[in-house]
């Protein structure tokens, strides 16, 4: 990931359906795909494992507000964005989807001792 202390990182937080794992993580493994061909730093999506079910995270990284709002236009034109949008709307699989950016202010980090 960028150590970049200026980039915005964007956290979704989704409520899905505990029954459309699977599905979200189809839908998550074709964002894996889609998103930083167009122009963001993915750095992941996260399913639920233990503790709820239906809580999961989408996470990256653009330089700013005005290049989000290029990303997100460009994401939308894109075929296999447009199609897992579809998917999404289709399966419904998604309950709700809320979004936050967010800068690092921790940086620079130190780095870890290994033993």
């Amino acid at each position: 990931m960028s150590r970049n202390p200026k980039m915005l990182t964007c956290f979704i937080r989704y409520e899905i359906d505990p029954f459309g794992k699977e599905a979200f993580a189809e839908y998550a493994r074709n964002w894996g795909q889609a998103i930083p061909r167009n122009g963001a730093h993915l750095i992941g999506y996260f399913a639920p494992h233990e503790g709820s079910a239906t809580t999961a995270y989408g996470v990256y990284s653009v330089e700013s507000l005005a290049a989000y709002e290029a990303y997100r236009a460009r994401l939308a034109a894109d075929p296999l964005g447009a199609e897992n949008y579809a998917f999404a709307r289709d399966k419904r699989f998604i309950l709700k989807e809320d979004r936050i950016f967010l800068r690092n202010v921790s940086l620079p980090h130190a780095q870890a001792v290994t033993p």
